[in-house]
């Protein structure tokens, strides 16, 4: 069984009515439920605020260069994630097509590397 991301990004410029909050909560907790139960749950997290939040940490001649905000100039950033366990793409896609769903908005869904070492060094 391999583990994908399902990942979640959201517009912060853009605000959320409470009433479709609550109803994207519902409707995520149920998914989370149905991957419970499913035996795919791995593991979820939610990301504080949008890309003011972050800093990103460059190398720089030997030094390292700290910045505000996202990697990416973008309007929407990473909000969330699930990790989860499939049998194969397809089976991960039908997870996202769940998540899409109740989130009411697109999910990213990214195979993660299963290898070691060796097998990331021949990969490049």
């Amino acid at each position: 069984m391999a583990q994908y991301l399902l990942a979640l990004y959201r517009d912060y410029g853009v605000p959320v009515p409470p009433e479709r909050s609550e109803q994207v909560w519902a409707a995520v907790n149920e998914l989370g439920d149905k991957l419970e139960e499913a035996g795919a749950f791995v593991f979820k997290g939610g990301l504080q605020g949008g890309g003011e939040s972050a800093t990103v940490v460059r190398p720089s001649g030997g030094e390292f260069l700290l910045t505000d905000g996202p990697y990416a100039e973008t309007k929407e950033h990473l909000a969330g994630f699930w990790i989860i366990n499939a049998a194969d793409l397809d089976a991960a896609l039908e997870w996202a097509r769940l998540a899409a769903a109740a989130e009411q908005r697109p999910i990213e869904v990214r195979p993660l590397f299963g290898g070691d070492l060796d097998d990331a060094i021949r990969l490049g």
